[in-house]
């Protein structure tokens, strides 16, 4: 399916797609973004909901006990890792950077748990900087299926991506994915009856 065609598609039925993490400020959307690693949207939001209610984001994290966050965060699978992330994350944070996010993707690559997905998340959403495309496991699933990338690397997948999207298009491509694998692009099973795309999806069976 031509990239146009496509994007155009995407645009017309999911023309108000946002973030489906919740967050009031860049530093919230670093510390979820962080937590949702192999963890739903809907899971993070709940633990974080409870988590920026109890902590100032980054000061209080720095400073609490490692074991009060894995407490705290341990519903979001591999809590022990995740804390200990969060905690040095934001300790840098506040000893480096005025406890602020700092808009540049190698500075923000370096941060404990933090990958290029993740800077990506922050960078688009906060500061509408577009880096890259935003891989995760619906924009890899259905990359793969629209035939527009070949790979399983999330890196290569990216690149594939990036050069065949307008980089206008860069932040809300990966939204459009997204929404369009939590719809009729399931993993599991796939409902290309109900897809727009089905006419000019190269996976499609219907």
């Amino acid at each position: 399916m031509p990239i146009k065609k496509l994007i155009n598609l995407l645009k017309r039925y999911y023309p108000d797609v946002t973030c489906a993490l919740n967050y009031s400020t860049p530093e919230e959307l670093l510390i979820a973004t962080i937590l949702s690693a192999q963890c739903t949207d809907k899971r993070v939001n709940i633990v974080t909901d409870k988590l920026f209610k109890k902590y100032q984001i980054p000061q209080d994290l720095a400073l609490a006990d490692i074991k009060e966050i894995e407490k705290d965060i341990k519903s979001t699978g591999f809590y022990k890792n995740k804390a200990k992330n969060l905690k040095a994350c934001c300790q840098v944070l506040v000893a480096k950077y005025e406890a602020k996010v700092v808009p540049d993707i190698e500075v923000l690559k370096n941060l404990a748990g933090v990958g290029r997905k993740t800077a990506n998340v922050v960078l688009g959403e906060c500061f509408q900087i577009a880096e890259g495309i935003v891989v995760d496991t619906h924009v890899k699933r259905l990359a793969n299926r629209l035939g527009l990338t070949a790979s399983d690397n999330p890196i290569i997948i990216e690149r594939d991506l990036m050069r065949q999207v307008p980089k206008k298009h860069w932040i809300i491509f990966s939204h459009w994915l997204i929404h369009h694998g939590r719809g009729p692009c399931k993993a599991r099973k796939p409902h290309c009856e109900d897809c727009f795309l089905k006419k000019d999806c190269p996976s499609s069976t219907f």
